[in-house]
Protein backbone atom coordinates (compact mmCIF):
# COMPACT_ATOMS: atom_id res chain seq x y z
CA UNK A 1 0.00 0.00 0.00
CA UNK A 2 1.36 3.41 -0.72
CA UNK A 3 2.44 5.21 2.15
CA UNK A 4 1.21 8.99 2.42
CA UNK A 5 4.50 11.30 1.92
CA UNK A 6 4.97 13.00 5.41
CA UNK A 7 6.56 16.29 5.85
CA UNK A 8 8.25 17.43 8.61
CA UNK A 9 8.12 21.31 10.08
CA UNK A 10 11.53 21.64 11.62
CA UNK A 11 11.51 24.97 13.88
CA UNK A 12 15.31 25.56 14.81
CA UNK A 13 16.03 28.07 17.59
CA UNK A 14 19.10 30.67 17.07
CA UNK A 15 20.60 32.85 19.60
CA UNK A 16 22.35 35.89 17.54
CA UNK A 17 23.99 37.76 20.24
CA UNK A 18 24.95 41.34 18.73
CA UNK A 19 27.15 44.07 19.96
CA UNK A 20 25.77 47.63 18.72
CA UNK A 21 29.04 50.14 19.89
CA UNK A 22 28.04 53.77 19.16
CA UNK A 23 28.75 57.28 20.23
CA UNK A 24 32.03 56.33 22.57
CA UNK A 25 35.48 54.10 21.70
CA UNK A 26 36.73 51.94 24.48
CA UNK A 27 40.16 52.40 26.14
CA UNK A 28 41.50 49.84 28.32
CA UNK A 29 38.04 48.41 28.75
CA UNK A 30 36.40 51.47 29.36
CA UNK A 31 34.64 54.23 27.88
CA UNK A 32 36.77 57.36 26.93
CA UNK A 33 34.06 59.42 27.82
CA UNK A 34 34.35 58.41 31.30
CA UNK A 35 38.48 58.17 31.37
CA UNK A 36 38.88 61.20 33.95
CA UNK A 37 36.73 59.62 36.08
CA UNK A 38 37.27 57.07 38.76
CA UNK A 39 37.01 53.68 37.64
CA UNK A 40 34.22 51.69 38.10
CA UNK A 41 34.73 48.00 39.13
CA UNK A 42 31.95 46.02 37.24
CA UNK A 43 31.97 42.40 38.43
CA UNK A 44 31.87 39.66 35.96
CA UNK A 45 28.64 38.28 35.04
CA UNK A 46 27.12 35.74 36.95
CA UNK A 47 25.04 32.96 34.89
CA UNK A 48 21.41 32.86 35.77
CA UNK A 49 20.81 29.92 38.07
CA UNK A 50 18.83 27.14 36.21
CA UNK A 51 15.06 26.67 37.25
CA UNK A 52 15.06 24.10 39.26
CA UNK A 53 11.28 21.29 39.48
CA UNK A 54 10.37 20.85 43.41
CA UNK A 55 11.22 17.40 44.12
CA UNK A 56 7.36 16.87 44.05
CA UNK A 57 6.87 18.08 40.85
CA UNK A 58 9.33 16.17 39.57
CA UNK A 59 7.86 12.97 41.55
CA UNK A 60 4.48 13.13 40.30
CA UNK A 61 5.63 13.95 36.44
CA UNK A 62 7.49 10.54 36.60
CA UNK A 63 4.81 8.58 37.81
CA UNK A 64 2.76 9.79 35.53
CA UNK A 65 5.34 9.14 32.67
CA UNK A 66 5.68 5.49 34.09
CA UNK A 67 1.95 4.93 34.77
CA UNK A 68 1.14 5.35 30.86
CA UNK A 69 4.61 3.37 29.82
CA UNK A 70 2.83 0.18 31.96
CA UNK A 71 -0.12 1.59 30.08
CA UNK A 72 1.06 0.77 26.73
CA UNK A 73 2.76 -2.10 27.96
CA UNK A 74 -0.28 -3.46 29.03
CA UNK A 75 -2.29 -2.88 26.18
CA UNK A 76 -0.64 -3.37 23.41
CA UNK A 77 -0.85 -7.12 23.07
CA UNK A 78 -4.27 -6.64 22.56
CA UNK A 79 -4.74 -4.02 20.04
CA UNK A 80 -4.41 -5.57 16.51
CA UNK A 81 -4.40 -3.78 12.85
CA UNK A 82 -6.83 -4.81 10.57
CA UNK A 83 -6.18 -4.98 6.73
CA UNK A 84 -9.50 -5.57 4.59
CA UNK A 85 -9.13 -5.99 0.70
CA UNK A 86 -12.85 -6.21 -1.73
CA UNK A 87 -13.81 -6.29 -5.31
CA UNK A 88 -15.41 -3.04 -6.20
CA UNK A 89 -17.05 -2.27 -9.56
CA UNK A 90 -15.36 0.95 -10.33
CA UNK A 91 -13.95 3.63 -8.51
CA UNK A 92 -15.01 5.20 -5.37
CA UNK A 93 -14.36 8.04 -3.61
CA UNK A 94 -13.46 7.21 -0.12
CA UNK A 95 -14.96 7.63 3.45
CA UNK A 96 -18.11 6.99 4.43
CA UNK A 97 -20.96 9.50 3.91
CA UNK A 98 -21.54 11.10 7.75
CA UNK A 99 -18.83 9.43 9.26
CA UNK A 100 -16.04 11.46 8.64
CA UNK A 101 -13.27 8.92 10.51
CA UNK A 102 -12.90 6.34 7.74
CA UNK A 103 -9.93 4.28 7.57
CA UNK A 104 -7.44 5.40 4.73
CA UNK A 105 -8.22 3.39 0.89
CA UNK A 106 -5.57 2.33 -1.98
CA UNK A 107 -8.20 2.82 -5.43
CA UNK A 108 -6.17 3.33 -9.19
CA UNK A 109 -7.84 5.25 -11.58
CA UNK A 110 -9.61 2.77 -14.36
CA UNK A 111 -13.34 2.40 -14.20
CA UNK A 112 -12.80 -1.40 -14.24
CA UNK A 113 -13.17 -3.96 -11.56
CA UNK A 114 -10.59 -3.91 -8.89
CA UNK A 115 -9.42 -4.55 -5.88
CA UNK A 116 -9.87 -1.90 -3.24
CA UNK A 117 -7.80 -2.16 0.31
CA UNK A 118 -8.25 -0.44 3.77
CA UNK A 119 -7.02 -0.55 6.98
CA UNK A 120 -8.28 -0.14 10.38
CA UNK A 121 -7.79 -1.45 13.87
CA UNK A 122 -9.39 -4.27 16.62
CA UNK A 123 -8.51 -5.52 19.90
CA UNK A 124 -8.63 -8.91 21.21
CA UNK A 125 -12.03 -10.03 22.98
CA UNK A 126 -11.53 -13.30 24.13
CA UNK A 127 -9.01 -16.47 24.11
CA UNK A 128 -11.44 -18.22 21.11
CA UNK A 129 -10.12 -15.63 18.47
CA UNK A 130 -13.01 -13.29 18.99
CA UNK A 131 -11.64 -9.61 17.60
CA UNK A 132 -13.91 -6.65 18.05
CA UNK A 133 -13.95 -3.71 15.45
CA UNK A 134 -15.95 -1.20 14.10
CA UNK A 135 -18.37 -2.50 11.56
CA UNK A 136 -17.49 0.33 8.87
CA UNK A 137 -13.90 -1.07 8.73
CA UNK A 138 -15.06 -4.76 7.97
CA UNK A 139 -18.19 -4.28 5.98
CA UNK A 140 -18.05 -5.78 2.50
CA UNK A 141 -14.86 -7.20 2.51
CA UNK A 142 -13.85 -9.96 0.77
CA UNK A 143 -10.31 -10.99 2.73
CA UNK A 144 -9.61 -9.64 5.94
CA UNK A 145 -6.19 -9.92 7.23
CA UNK A 146 -5.43 -9.51 11.49
CA UNK A 147 -1.71 -8.34 12.90
CA UNK A 148 -0.84 -8.75 16.05
CA UNK A 149 1.49 -6.10 17.99
CA UNK A 150 4.49 -9.11 17.30
CA UNK A 151 3.82 -9.18 13.45
CA UNK A 152 2.42 -12.09 13.41
CA UNK A 153 -1.07 -11.73 10.40
CA UNK A 154 -3.50 -14.74 10.30
CA UNK A 155 -6.77 -14.22 8.22
CA UNK A 156 -9.67 -14.05 9.85
CA UNK A 157 -13.61 -13.98 8.57
CA UNK A 158 -16.72 -11.80 9.87
CA UNK A 159 -18.83 -13.69 12.72
CA UNK A 160 -21.09 -11.08 13.24
CA UNK A 161 -21.92 -7.19 12.45
CA UNK A 162 -24.02 -4.93 13.65
CA UNK A 163 -24.37 -1.32 11.36
CA UNK A 164 -26.77 0.66 14.00
CA UNK A 165 -23.73 0.83 16.58
CA UNK A 166 -21.11 0.18 14.09
CA UNK A 167 -19.76 -2.83 15.61
CA UNK A 168 -18.39 -5.93 14.08
CA UNK A 169 -16.66 -9.04 15.71
CA UNK A 170 -14.21 -11.31 13.09
CA UNK A 171 -12.58 -14.41 14.06
CA UNK A 172 -8.83 -15.62 13.92
CA UNK A 173 -7.66 -19.02 14.20
CA UNK A 174 -4.83 -18.57 16.98
CA UNK A 175 -3.34 -20.46 19.54
CA UNK A 176 -5.59 -19.47 22.78
CA UNK A 177 -2.47 -18.44 25.08
CA UNK A 178 -1.22 -16.36 22.38
CA UNK A 179 -4.24 -13.92 22.98
CA UNK A 180 -4.64 -11.67 25.36
CA UNK A 181 -7.72 -10.04 25.75
CA UNK A 182 -8.24 -6.21 26.60
CA UNK A 183 -9.42 -5.97 30.32
CA UNK A 184 -13.13 -3.88 30.39
CA UNK A 185 -14.24 -0.67 32.20
CA UNK A 186 -17.38 0.63 33.14
CA UNK A 187 -17.95 3.63 30.79
CA UNK A 188 -20.65 4.59 32.83
CA UNK A 189 -18.19 5.66 35.54
CA UNK A 190 -16.18 7.95 33.57
CA UNK A 191 -16.45 11.47 34.42
CA UNK A 192 -15.03 14.80 31.85
CA UNK A 193 -11.23 15.81 32.65
CA UNK A 194 -10.04 11.57 33.55
CA UNK A 195 -7.13 10.94 31.54
CA UNK A 196 -7.49 8.59 28.78
CA UNK A 197 -5.22 7.06 25.94
CA UNK A 198 -6.10 5.81 22.30
CA UNK A 199 -4.12 3.33 20.81
CA UNK A 200 -4.33 2.05 17.46
CA UNK A 201 -3.14 2.11 13.61
CA UNK A 202 -3.54 5.64 12.55
CA UNK A 203 -2.48 5.98 8.85
CA UNK A 204 -1.51 2.05 8.84
CA UNK A 205 1.36 3.30 11.95
CA UNK A 206 0.80 0.06 14.16
CA UNK A 207 1.02 0.34 17.52
CA UNK A 208 0.72 4.14 18.22
CA UNK A 209 -0.40 5.71 21.23
CA UNK A 210 -2.02 8.98 21.75
CA UNK A 211 -2.65 10.62 25.37
CA UNK A 212 -5.66 13.07 25.99
CA UNK A 213 -8.69 13.53 28.49
CA UNK A 214 -12.23 13.05 28.34
CA UNK A 215 -13.79 15.77 26.46
CA UNK A 216 -17.21 15.54 27.48
CA UNK A 217 -19.82 12.83 27.50
CA UNK A 218 -23.59 11.81 26.57
CA UNK A 219 -22.84 12.62 22.89
CA UNK A 220 -24.74 11.42 20.14
CA UNK A 221 -23.64 9.91 16.37
CA UNK A 222 -25.30 9.37 13.40
CA UNK A 223 -25.62 5.80 12.05
CA UNK A 224 -24.38 5.79 8.37
CA UNK A 225 -23.44 2.54 6.95
CA UNK A 226 -24.23 1.28 3.67
CA UNK A 227 -26.26 -1.43 4.17
CA UNK A 228 -29.00 -0.29 6.95
CA UNK A 229 -31.37 3.02 6.89
CA UNK A 230 -32.85 3.59 10.84
CA UNK A 231 -35.26 6.35 11.03
CA UNK A 232 -33.34 8.74 12.36
CA UNK A 233 -31.31 6.32 14.62
CA UNK A 234 -28.66 7.66 16.54
CA UNK A 235 -25.53 5.64 18.49
CA UNK A 236 -26.55 7.33 22.08
CA UNK A 237 -24.26 7.30 25.28
CA UNK A 238 -20.77 8.67 22.95
CA UNK A 239 -17.47 9.39 24.38
CA UNK A 240 -15.80 12.72 23.17
CA UNK A 241 -12.29 12.83 23.42
CA UNK A 242 -9.81 15.24 22.80
CA UNK A 243 -6.98 12.02 22.35
CA UNK A 244 -5.13 12.40 18.77
CA UNK A 245 -7.35 9.71 16.56
CA UNK A 246 -7.29 9.72 12.74
CA UNK A 247 -8.06 7.31 10.48
CA UNK A 248 -6.96 3.90 10.99
CA UNK A 249 -7.60 4.31 14.71
CA UNK A 250 -11.39 2.66 13.59
CA UNK A 251 -11.49 -0.06 16.35
CA UNK A 252 -8.84 0.52 18.08
CA UNK A 253 -9.04 1.08 22.03
CA UNK A 254 -9.50 4.44 24.39
CA UNK A 255 -7.94 2.93 27.51
CA UNK A 256 -8.38 4.74 31.15
CA UNK A 257 -5.06 4.84 33.07
CA UNK A 258 -5.54 1.05 34.22
CA UNK A 259 -5.65 0.21 30.91
CA UNK A 260 -9.18 -0.74 31.01
CA UNK A 261 -10.97 -0.09 27.97
CA UNK A 262 -13.58 2.39 28.03
CA UNK A 263 -14.53 2.73 24.57
CA UNK A 264 -13.87 2.45 20.77
CA UNK A 265 -12.41 5.55 18.68
CA UNK A 266 -15.62 5.46 15.54
CA UNK A 267 -15.46 8.97 14.23
CA UNK A 268 -13.97 12.66 14.44
CA UNK A 269 -15.44 15.51 13.69
CA UNK A 270 -12.77 17.24 11.25
CA UNK A 271 -12.94 20.23 8.62
CA UNK A 272 -9.66 18.08 7.05
CA UNK A 273 -10.92 14.52 7.48
CA UNK A 274 -7.84 14.44 9.68
CA UNK A 275 -7.40 14.90 14.01
CA UNK A 276 -8.91 18.41 15.10
CA UNK A 277 -9.11 17.51 18.84
CA UNK A 278 -12.89 15.68 18.83
CA UNK A 279 -12.96 12.30 18.59
CA UNK A 280 -16.02 10.32 19.28
CA UNK A 281 -16.06 6.80 21.43
CA UNK A 282 -18.18 3.98 21.48
CA UNK A 283 -18.72 3.40 25.09
CA UNK A 284 -17.45 0.15 26.39
CA UNK A 285 -20.82 -0.70 27.83
CA UNK A 286 -22.83 -0.88 24.42
CA UNK A 287 -19.94 -2.84 23.59
CA UNK A 288 -20.58 -5.25 26.43
CA UNK A 289 -24.00 -5.33 25.34
CA UNK A 290 -23.55 -6.03 21.26
CA UNK A 291 -20.15 -8.20 21.13
CA UNK A 292 -21.69 -11.33 22.95
CA UNK A 293 -24.35 -11.40 20.68
CA UNK A 294 -22.45 -10.92 17.63
CA UNK A 295 -20.54 -14.19 18.85
CA UNK A 296 -23.43 -16.09 19.89
CA UNK A 297 -26.02 -15.48 17.28
CA UNK A 298 -24.23 -13.47 14.61
CA UNK A 299 -26.70 -10.15 14.89
CA UNK A 300 -28.26 -7.73 17.77
CA UNK A 301 -31.53 -7.01 18.65
CA UNK A 302 -31.90 -3.59 19.80
CA UNK A 303 -34.65 -2.32 22.20
CA UNK A 304 -37.01 -0.60 20.55
CA UNK A 305 -39.64 2.03 21.92
CA UNK A 306 -41.37 3.51 19.17
CA UNK A 307 -41.73 7.12 19.60
CA UNK A 308 -39.28 10.43 17.52
CA UNK A 309 -39.52 13.16 20.13
CA UNK A 310 -37.22 15.97 21.02
CA UNK A 311 -35.88 17.63 24.24
CA UNK A 312 -38.17 19.86 26.04
CA UNK A 313 -37.16 23.36 26.01
CA UNK A 314 -37.92 26.82 27.68
CA UNK A 315 -40.28 27.78 24.69
CA UNK A 316 -41.78 23.98 24.32
CA UNK A 317 -42.57 24.10 28.37
CA UNK A 318 -44.32 27.61 28.15
CA UNK A 319 -46.44 27.20 24.98
CA UNK A 320 -47.74 24.07 26.74
CA UNK A 321 -48.28 25.97 30.33
CA UNK A 322 -45.74 23.80 31.94
CA UNK A 323 -43.20 25.87 33.85
CA UNK A 324 -40.39 26.95 32.05
CA UNK A 325 -37.18 24.82 33.87
CA UNK A 326 -39.71 21.56 33.43
CA UNK A 327 -37.40 18.67 31.90
CA UNK A 328 -38.10 15.66 29.97
CA UNK A 329 -38.38 14.17 26.57
CA UNK A 330 -41.63 15.25 24.35
CA UNK A 331 -43.42 12.70 22.24
CA UNK A 332 -43.85 13.92 18.66
CA UNK A 333 -44.58 10.71 17.24
CA UNK A 334 -45.84 7.26 18.04
CA UNK A 335 -45.03 4.31 15.62
CA UNK A 336 -48.19 2.57 14.71
CA UNK A 337 -48.23 -0.71 16.20
CA UNK A 338 -45.21 0.36 18.15
CA UNK A 339 -44.34 -0.69 22.29
CA UNK A 340 -45.46 3.26 22.59
CA UNK A 341 -49.02 2.54 20.24
CA UNK A 342 -49.95 -0.64 22.75
CA UNK A 343 -48.89 1.07 25.94
CA UNK A 344 -51.18 4.18 25.18
CA UNK A 345 -48.50 7.32 24.77
CA UNK A 346 -49.37 10.10 23.09
CA UNK A 347 -47.85 11.80 20.13
CA UNK A 348 -48.28 15.66 19.48
CA UNK A 349 -51.47 16.79 18.03
CA UNK A 350 -51.01 20.54 17.39
CA UNK A 351 -48.85 22.76 15.35
CA UNK A 352 -47.69 26.56 16.58
CA UNK A 353 -45.65 29.00 14.41
CA UNK A 354 -42.38 30.30 15.90
CA UNK A 355 -39.93 32.84 14.53
CA UNK A 356 -41.34 31.12 10.77
CA UNK A 357 -40.37 27.50 12.11
CA UNK A 358 -43.07 24.67 13.41
CA UNK A 359 -43.34 23.39 16.77
CA UNK A 360 -45.79 19.98 17.66
CA UNK A 361 -47.14 20.62 21.06
CA UNK A 362 -49.11 18.24 22.99
CA UNK A 363 -47.83 15.18 23.64
CA UNK A 364 -46.86 12.85 26.14
CA UNK A 365 -43.62 14.23 28.29
CA UNK A 366 -41.51 11.38 29.66
CA UNK A 367 -39.92 12.58 32.76
CA UNK A 368 -38.48 9.01 34.01
CA UNK A 369 -37.78 5.85 32.76
CA UNK A 370 -37.18 3.25 35.62
CA UNK A 371 -37.25 5.67 38.23
CA UNK A 372 -33.70 7.39 36.48
CA UNK A 373 -34.58 11.11 34.98
CA UNK A 374 -34.73 11.80 31.62
CA UNK A 375 -33.54 15.81 31.67
CA UNK A 376 -32.93 15.57 27.75
CA UNK A 377 -33.98 13.02 24.60
CA UNK A 378 -30.35 11.45 25.27
CA UNK A 379 -30.58 10.48 28.63
CA UNK A 380 -33.65 8.52 27.34
CA UNK A 381 -31.69 6.62 24.35
CA UNK A 382 -28.78 5.94 26.72
CA UNK A 383 -30.88 4.14 29.17
CA UNK A 384 -32.21 2.05 26.65
CA UNK A 385 -29.10 1.04 25.38
CA UNK A 386 -27.25 0.52 28.54
CA UNK A 387 -29.68 -1.25 30.33
CA UNK A 388 -32.35 -2.75 28.56
CA UNK A 389 -33.46 -5.42 25.93
CA UNK A 390 -36.48 -6.82 23.90
CA UNK A 391 -38.69 -8.13 25.58
CA UNK A 392 -37.93 -5.99 28.80
CA UNK A 393 -40.95 -4.27 30.09
CA UNK A 394 -40.19 -0.85 31.40
CA UNK A 395 -41.84 2.18 33.54
CA UNK A 396 -42.36 5.05 32.34
CA UNK A 397 -43.50 8.51 34.21
CA UNK A 398 -44.81 10.95 31.84
CA UNK A 399 -46.61 14.50 32.01
CA UNK A 400 -49.83 14.48 30.00
CA UNK A 401 -51.86 17.51 29.69
CA UNK A 402 -49.78 18.96 33.11
CA UNK A 403 -50.79 15.88 35.36
CA UNK A 404 -48.24 12.94 36.57
CA UNK A 405 -49.13 9.49 35.10
CA UNK A 406 -47.25 6.11 35.18
CA UNK A 407 -47.81 3.69 31.87
CA UNK A 408 -45.59 0.00 31.66
CA UNK A 409 -44.20 -0.69 28.23
CA UNK A 410 -42.64 -3.83 26.83
CA UNK A 411 -39.92 -2.90 24.50
CA UNK A 412 -39.59 -4.85 20.88
CA UNK A 413 -37.22 -5.03 18.54
CA UNK A 414 -35.82 -2.21 16.94
CA UNK A 415 -36.83 -2.91 13.33
CA UNK A 416 -33.93 -2.33 10.44
CA UNK A 417 -34.45 -1.07 6.93
CA UNK A 418 -32.64 -2.11 3.86
CA UNK A 419 -30.74 1.00 1.99
CA UNK A 420 -29.99 0.08 -1.18
CA UNK A 421 -34.05 -0.69 -1.56
CA UNK A 422 -35.55 1.75 0.36
CA UNK A 423 -36.07 5.05 -0.92
CA UNK A 424 -38.75 7.85 -1.13
CA UNK A 425 -41.27 7.92 -4.06
CA UNK A 426 -40.08 11.44 -5.69
CA UNK A 427 -37.48 13.58 -4.54
CA UNK A 428 -39.22 17.15 -2.56
CA UNK A 429 -39.76 19.16 -5.58
CA UNK A 430 -41.41 16.70 -7.29
CA UNK A 431 -44.59 15.49 -7.21
CA UNK A 432 -45.06 13.07 -4.59
CA UNK A 433 -47.02 10.40 -2.56
CA UNK A 434 -45.14 10.76 0.69
CA UNK A 435 -43.93 6.91 1.25
CA UNK A 436 -41.11 5.51 2.20
CA UNK A 437 -40.71 1.93 0.57
CA UNK A 438 -39.23 -0.65 -0.92
CA UNK A 439 -38.80 -3.08 -4.03
CA UNK A 440 -40.64 -5.99 -2.51
CA UNK A 441 -37.90 -9.01 -1.54
CA UNK A 442 -39.18 -12.66 -2.06
CA UNK A 443 -38.76 -13.46 1.70
CA UNK A 444 -40.99 -10.63 2.70
CA UNK A 445 -43.46 -11.82 0.13
CA UNK A 446 -43.94 -14.62 1.69
CA UNK A 447 -43.54 -13.34 5.13
CA UNK A 448 -47.03 -11.28 4.29
CA UNK A 449 -48.53 -14.87 2.74
CA UNK A 450 -47.53 -13.21 -0.79
CA UNK A 451 -46.22 -15.36 -3.66
CA UNK A 452 -42.71 -15.43 -3.34
CA UNK A 453 -42.89 -14.08 -7.17
CA UNK A 454 -45.18 -11.03 -6.35
CA UNK A 455 -43.87 -7.82 -7.64
CA UNK A 456 -44.21 -4.49 -6.43
CA UNK A 457 -43.22 -1.75 -3.93
CA UNK A 458 -43.77 -2.63 0.03
CA UNK A 459 -44.93 0.57 2.08
CA UNK A 460 -42.68 0.82 5.05
CA UNK A 461 -43.62 5.03 6.38
CA UNK A 462 -45.83 7.34 5.51
CA UNK A 463 -44.39 11.10 5.51
CA UNK A 464 -46.79 13.13 8.04
CA UNK A 465 -49.39 14.91 6.47
CA UNK A 466 -48.61 13.71 3.16
CA UNK A 467 -50.98 12.87 -0.17
CA UNK A 468 -50.66 8.93 0.76
CA UNK A 469 -51.75 9.70 4.47
CA UNK A 470 -54.68 11.66 3.35
CA UNK A 471 -55.68 9.06 1.18
CA UNK A 472 -55.81 5.92 3.63
CA UNK A 473 -52.91 4.22 2.58
CA UNK A 474 -51.37 2.20 5.34
CA UNK A 475 -47.43 1.79 6.19
CA UNK A 476 -45.59 -1.32 7.43
CA UNK A 477 -46.81 -1.72 11.44
CA UNK A 478 -45.09 -5.43 12.66
CA UNK A 479 -41.87 -6.85 12.58
CA UNK A 480 -40.11 -9.95 11.51
CA UNK A 481 -36.75 -11.87 11.70
CA UNK A 482 -35.15 -12.57 8.05
CA UNK A 483 -31.80 -13.83 8.00
CA UNK A 484 -31.15 -12.75 11.32
CA UNK A 485 -32.67 -8.90 10.58
CA UNK A 486 -35.82 -7.15 11.90
CA UNK A 487 -37.22 -5.92 9.07
CA UNK A 488 -40.74 -4.15 8.52
CA UNK A 489 -43.82 -5.46 7.11
CA UNK A 490 -47.20 -5.54 6.92
CA UNK A 491 -47.93 -2.33 4.66
CA UNK A 492 -49.78 -2.04 1.46
CA UNK A 493 -47.97 -3.20 -1.65
CA UNK A 494 -47.49 -1.06 -4.68
CA UNK A 495 -48.83 -2.61 -7.77
CA UNK A 496 -49.77 -0.42 -10.08
CA UNK A 497 -50.67 3.34 -10.75
CA UNK A 498 -53.44 4.00 -13.42
CA UNK A 499 -53.13 0.74 -14.87
CA UNK A 500 -48.97 0.95 -15.32
CA UNK A 501 -47.49 -2.08 -13.81
CA UNK A 502 -45.04 -0.91 -10.70
CA UNK A 503 -42.70 -3.67 -10.23
CA UNK A 504 -40.52 -1.54 -7.77
CA UNK A 505 -39.20 1.26 -6.45
CA UNK A 506 -37.76 2.71 -9.76
CA UNK A 507 -40.92 1.80 -11.57
CA UNK A 508 -42.98 4.06 -9.33
CA UNK A 509 -40.89 7.26 -9.45
CA UNK A 510 -40.85 7.05 -13.06
CA UNK A 511 -44.36 6.75 -13.06
CA UNK A 512 -44.80 9.60 -10.43
CA UNK A 513 -42.68 12.19 -12.86
CA UNK A 514 -45.36 12.10 -15.50
CA UNK A 515 -46.97 13.94 -13.76
CA UNK A 516 -47.92 17.55 -11.83
CA UNK A 517 -49.01 18.28 -8.72
CA UNK A 518 -52.78 18.52 -7.88
CA UNK A 519 -53.63 15.35 -10.31
CA UNK A 520 -55.01 12.82 -9.34
CA UNK A 521 -53.78 9.25 -9.30
CA UNK A 522 -55.41 5.85 -9.44
CA UNK A 523 -53.01 3.53 -7.02
CA UNK A 524 -53.59 -0.17 -7.31
CA UNK A 525 -52.27 -1.84 -4.39
CA UNK A 526 -52.78 -5.43 -2.49
CA UNK A 527 -53.91 -5.06 1.27
CA UNK A 528 -53.53 -8.43 3.36
CA UNK A 529 -53.50 -10.50 0.00
CA UNK A 530 -56.69 -8.55 -1.16
CA UNK A 531 -56.46 -6.47 -4.24
CA UNK A 532 -58.17 -2.43 -4.02
CA UNK A 533 -57.57 0.88 -5.70
CA UNK A 534 -57.08 3.84 -3.97
CA UNK A 535 -57.52 7.41 -5.50
CA UNK A 536 -54.87 9.84 -4.74
CA UNK A 537 -54.53 13.80 -5.28
CA UNK A 538 -50.50 14.46 -5.65
CA UNK A 539 -48.40 17.23 -4.37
Amino acid sequence: MKIPTRRYIILTGLIVAALFIGGCSWMNGIPTAFADSQPTVIPSATPAAAPTISPQLSGDLQTLQSGFNSVYEQVIPSVVNIQVSQIAAQAASPGMPGMPFDFPLQQPEQQAPYRRSGLGSGFVWDQQGHIVTNNHVVENADEILVTFYDGTSVPAEIVGTDAESDLAIVKVDYPADSLQPIQVADSTQVEIGDLAAAIGNPFGLKGTMTVGIISALGRSLPVSASSFQGSSYTIPDIIQTDAAINPGNSGGVLVDTNGQLIGIPTAIESSSGVNAGIGFVIPSIIVQNVAPALIDQGYYEHPWIGISGTTLNSKIAEEMHLPRDQHGVLVVDVVPGSPSDEAGLRGSDRVVNENDQKMRLGGDIITQIDSHETRDFEDLTAYLARYTSAGQTVTLNILRDGEPQSVELTLEVRPSQRQENMAQDAPANQPRLGIKGITLPSEIAKAMDLPGKQKGVLIQQLLQDSPAEKAGLRGSYKTTTINGEQVLIGGDVIIALNDKDIENIQDLQSALSDFSSGDEITVTILRDGDEMEINVELE
